[in-house]
C-alpha cells in the first residue's frame, strides 16, 4: 500500500496557515503571511528534493489547490520544482470543482475517505499532501496519515489555523527522523504509533 504524507510548515505554536507569501490565505484575519519565507535555507531545499522524489501522487484541498494552479502551470521552468509539480499526477478534494486545468489533475468528490483508501491501494509511490489543513483533518480522523514530515520554524504566530486542532482523541507518533535547518529550524519526520 502507498504512504500517504502530509508535509506542512509550521510555526513553532503550530500554525501552518499562510507560510509562503502575504495574500496566501487571510482568513480569519491572519497578517503574517510569508512567514516561513525567511526560514528556508539549503538543507530545506535537500529534504524538500528527496521527497519530491519518493513521490507520484499529490492531494490537495481546494483552497490549496488553487494557490498551486495559480501559480506553477506557468512557473519558470528553472525553478527546480516546476517540471515535477506540474508532470505529477495531482488530486484535488473538492465539491465545487468540476473542470480543473492544472495537466493530471483528477477531482475527488463524495465520500473523501474511501476514495483515498482507495487511491493508496494503487501501485505507486507516496502520496504527499501539501498544506490542505481542512482535507488533513479528515485524513486523520479517519486514520490514513501514514507519516508527518513537519518543518518547524523558530517563530511564535499567536493565531491562525493549526495542524493539530482539538478533536478529542490521543493519538501517539514516533519521530523516525530529525534534522536541523541553518535558520533555527527543525524537520521532524513522525509516523502514527500504530
Amino acid at each position: 500500500m502507498r504512504k500517504l504524507s502530509v508535509i506542512d510548515f509550521l510555526s513553532l505554536d503550530g500554525v501552518m496557515q499562510a507560510p509562503g507569501q502575504p495574500e496566501e490565505d487571510t482568513e480569519g484575519g491572519i497578517r503574517y503571511g510569508g512567514w516561513a519565507i525567511p526560514y528556508h535555507d539549503e538543507g530545506l531545499a535537500t529534504s524538500v528534493a528527496e521527497s519530491m522524489a519518493a513521490t507520484d501522487a499529490y492531494l490537495f484541498g481546494r483552497k490549496t489547490y488553487e494557490n498551486f494552479a495559480a501559480y506553477w502551470p506557468t512557473a519558470p521552468r528553472e525553478i527546480p520544482f516546476t517540471d515535477h509539480l506540474n508532470n505529477t499526477a495531482k488530486y484535488v478534494v473538492s465539491e465545487t470543482l468540476k473542470n480543473p486545468e492544472w495537466h493530471n489533475t483528477t477531482v475527488i468528490d463524495g465520500d473523501v475517505a474511501a476514495k483515498v483508501v482507495k487511491l493508496k491501494q494503487q501501485p505507486g509511490k507516496n502520496i504527499a499532501v501539501l498544506g490542505s489543513g481542512e482535507l488533513v483533518q479528515t485524513l486523520i480522523k479517519n486514520d490514513l496519515v501514514d507519516e508527518y514530515l513537519l518543518t518547524v520554524y523558530p517563530i511564535l504566530l499567536g493565531g491562525g489555523k493549526r495542524l493539530f486542532r482539538d478533536d478529542d482523541q490521543t493519538r501517539s507518533l514516533e519521530l523516525v527522523d530529525f534534522k536541523t535547518t541553518s535558520t533555527g529550524g527543525f524537520v521532524l519526520t513522525y509516523r502514527p504509533a500504530r
